[in-house]
């Protein structure tokens, strides 16, 4: 499953630079699937949803840092945990019971945006 950012999020900034796939993103910030990833143009992602990679989309969350739940793999394929977890001061980044996800899936959407890593 992929980690969610509770409101108890104190906007620190400490998980972002640790996400291995650029799924963290201030809030209010734009991403893309691109972010840190081998993705480009259009893809279609490991759950069958097609995406151009480069598009820009809109924020999760407008007033706390975020996790984009297509991109979170929970580190595995790089980390024994994850690694926003464990660098959280207020311990705010938790599973997200919304986005359920194997081991077999978080690591084959990880082989799938650094296919090379």
């Amino acid at each position: 499953m992929a980690i969610v950012i509770t409101d108890e999020c104190i906007n620190c900034g400490a998980c972002e630079p640790e996400c291995p796939n650029t799924a963290i993103y201030e809030g209010a910030d734009e991403w893309r699937y691109n972010d840190g990833t081998s993705l480009e143009g259009d893809v279609v992602l490991p759950d069958g949803k097609a995406v151009n990679a480069e598009e820009v989309q809109e924020p999760i969350s407008d007033e706390i840092y975020y996790i984009s739940p297509d991109k979170c793999t929970e580190c595995m394929g790089f980390h024994e945990e994850p690694q926003c977890a464990a660098v959280c001061p207020v311990d705010c980044c938790v599973p997200d019971e919304d986005h359920v996800e194997s081991e077999e899936t978080l690591l084959a959407k990880q082989k799938f945006m650094h296919p090379d890593g």
